[in-house]
């Protein structure tokens, strides 16, 4: 073999070793990229992955929007168990407190009543006996002993006479049912006489005298 000959061989073997080496390249890319495609199918994408994160946390949002619902719920519920509850005491209350008020009121006098029937018995008995009876004077204090037994009577529930003869003329105590002049001096705005008694029941004034005035 001639030198010229020798080149070429030594040529056409480093062509091919080329070719070897840029095809075992090649070999390892396709390799290396085959296996980082297999493991991208087998790993979610970061997209797929967050996706799924808000998924999950949407449904726990709404677990916990429910919960706090069902509690919103159950304490309406109980308020107004508790509203209606109330609502029907009062009315209960309302009804009860009417229907005694008109008892009391139907029989507010009742007692005053109850108190005034002996007072009667003695009248009826005093009547019985006028006729019969031939002693003016006892027949006098036996009369006299009712008065005083109705006056005590009055007295005891708080119902006094207001004094008006020789008094000075009031208008929150006396009505004057007349003028006359006064027969002295110092009886001018004075009252002369009293036709009728007027009474107090405590400090209030149920009745005022009718009296006769000095001026």
């Amino acid at each position: 073999m001639n030198k010229s000959g020798a080149n070429t061989d030594s040529e056409e073997k480093e062509l091919n070793t080329d070719k070897m080496s840029e095809m075992a390249d090649k070999t390892d890319k396709a390799s290396e990229e085959s296996a980082k495609n297999a493991e991208q199918e087998q790993q979610p994408s970061e997209p797929a992955a967050e996706a799924a994160d808000e998924a999950g946390a949407t449904e726990a949002g709404a677990t916990e929007a429910d919960k706090a619902l069902a509690e919103l719920q159950a304490s309406y519920d109980e308020l107004k168990d508790k509203y209606l509850r109330q609502t029907a005491e009062y009315d209960n209350y309302r009804k009860r407190t009417m229907r005694e008020k008109m008892e009391l009121t139907k029989n507010a006098g009742q007692d005053l009543l109850v108190a005034l029937l002996p007072v009667i018995d003695d009248f009826e008995r005093a009547l019985s006996h006028m006729n019969e009876a031939s002693d003016v004077a006892a027949l006098r204090e036996g009369v006299e002993l009712i008065y005083s037994k109705f006056g005590s009577y009055l007295q005891k529930n708080g119902v006094t006479p207001i004094d008006a003869v020789n008094k000075e003329f009031d208008t929150d105590l006396h009505e004057a049912v007349t003028k006359i002049p006064a027969p002295t001096p110092d009886m001018k705005g004075k009252v002369l006489d009293c036709i009728e008694k007027g009474y107090m029941l405590n400090d209030k004034v149920i009745r005022f005298s009718k009296v006769v005035v000095c001026e």
